[in-house]
C-alpha cells in the first residue's frame, strides 16, 4: 500500500542549513526541509497526502472529489491541482459568504477548475457530506476529510520520514528537534508513524495552529487514533498512549487564521535573513513557536534543529493589509 500512490510532487523536497539565522541563533544550527517547494500548484505539505488519497479515489472508481476548509485553504487549493492532473471533478466548499474579489488560495483553486460552494456563515465545521449530496449529483463522490487528515492521507508523511532519513545520510547529520505546524492532525500522525517504522531518532516538536477543537476533537486525539490506525495497517509494534503525542500549545491564543505580531515578525525574519517566505497562518505560527523555544534556550544548546516548512505562500497576498 505504501508505494500505490499518484505522482503529484517533485521529491525529495531540499534540506539544507539556514547559515544567517543559526548566526542570528548561535546556540543552535538550524535547517529547514522545504515542502513549500513540492511543486503542486505553488507547493506544500498537502501533496504528500494527496499522492495517496488520489491515489485511493481513482482505484475504487470515484469520479468527483470534495472537500472543505477555509477560503484561503492551502489543502483546498492543492485538491483542486491534483484533481485537475488526475482528471477527477473538484468541489470545494468553503467557509463564509462569496467575496467581490478572488484572491490568495481562493483564486488558485477557481484557476484550477474546482467548483467552489460557500457555506453562508462562518462556522468552522462543515458538513461536507451534506453538499456532496446536492441535488441533481449522480456521480460517485470521493470526500477527502479537512487537511487530508485520515489515515490514507498521512502514508504521505510516513514515506516523507524515510526521504528525510535517506538526506540525513547523504549530509552526515543527525536532527536533535524537527518544528512543524499541526493542525488537522495528519501530518504530524505520518510523521510519528513513519518515526516508527524507519527508525528516525529524533524529537518532534508540533506547534498548534487552532485555538479550538476539529470536529468536537483535540488534537491529540486525532493523532492518536491515526496512529492506532496506522500501526495496524504497518504493522507497527508499538502500543501508543495519549501522553505519547507532544502538541506545544503556547502559540495558540488567537484561533485559526488570525494574523498577529507574532506571525508578521516570523515571516519577516525569515523572509529578510534566507529569502524564504512563510504564510501566515501555518508556518508564520509554528516558525514563530520555534524561534521563541530557541531564544529562551527550552531545548538543549548545541543542538541541530529543523523546521519543517509546509508550504503555504498564496495566502500572503490575502493578508497583505496586515503584513505591510
Amino acid at each position: 500500500m505504501i508505494d500505490n500512490r499518484f505522482k503529484l510532487g517533485f521529491f525529495p523536497t531540499p534540506l539544507h542549513r539556514l547559515n544567517n539565522l543559526s548566526e542570528m541563533y548561535p546556540d543552535y544550527s538550524i535547517y529547514i526541509k522545504r515542502d513549500d517547494q513540492t511543486g503542486l500548484a505553488s507547493g506544500g505539505n498537502k501533496t504528500r497526502k494527496l499522492e495517496y488519497l488520489i491515489q485511493y479515489a481513482i482505484d475504487n472508481g470515484f469520479k468527483t472529489v470534495f472537500t472543505a476548509g477555509a477560503q484561503q485553504s492551502n489543502h483546498c487549493r492543492q485538491t483542486a491541482a491534483a484533481c485537475a492532473i488526475a482528471g477527477l471533478e473538484c468541489h470545494l466548499v468553503l467557509r463564509g459568504t462569496e467575496p467581490e474579489k478572488y484572491q490568495g488560495n481562493l483564486l488558485l483553486s477557481y484557476l484550477l477548475g474546482a467548483k467552489i460552494h460557500f457555506t453562508g456563515n462562518s462556522d468552522k465545521e462543515i458538513d461536507i457530506e451534506a453538499f456532496a449530496n446536492l441535488p441533481g449529483k449522480n456521480k460517485k463522490t470521493f470526500i477527502v476529510p479537512y487537511g487530508g487528515s485520515n489515515i490514507t492521507g498521512a502514508l504521505g508523511y510516513v514515506t516523507a520520514v524515510k526521504e528525510l532519513k535517506e538526506q540525513l545520510t547523504e549530509q552526515n547529520l543527525i536532527i536533535d528537534y524537527i518544528f512543524f505546524a499541526s493542525s488537522s492532525g495528519g501530518t504530524q500522525g505520518g510523521l510519528m508513524l513513519g518515526m516508527e517504522l524507519y527508525n528516525l531518532k529524533t524529537e518532534l516538536v508540533p506547534i498548534k495552529i487552532d485555538k479550538d477543537e476539529t470536529m468536537g476533537k483535540q488534537l491529540e486525539e486525532i493523532v492518536l487514533n491515526l496512529l492506532q490506525e496506522g500501526k495496524k495497517l504497518l504493522k507497527i509494534d508499538k502500543e501508543f498512549l495519549i501522553n505519547d503525542i507532544p502538541v506545544n500549545k503556547d502559540f495558540n491564543k488567537v484561533d485559526y487564521g488570525i494574523l498577529t505580531e507574532n506571525e508578521k515578525i516570523a515571516i519577516n525574519i525569515l523572509a529578510k535573513s534566507e529569502g524564504i517566505l512563510l504564510d501566515p497562518v501555518y508556518t508564520g505560527r509554528a516558525f514563530y513557536g520555534m524561534l521563541d523555544v530557541l531564544k529562551k534556550k527550552k531545548i538543549k544548546p548545541g543542538s541541530n534543529v529543523m523546521f519543517w516548512h509546509t508550504g503555504g505562500l498564496p495566502a500572503l497576498f490575502e493578508y497583505a493589509g496586515g503584513l505591510i
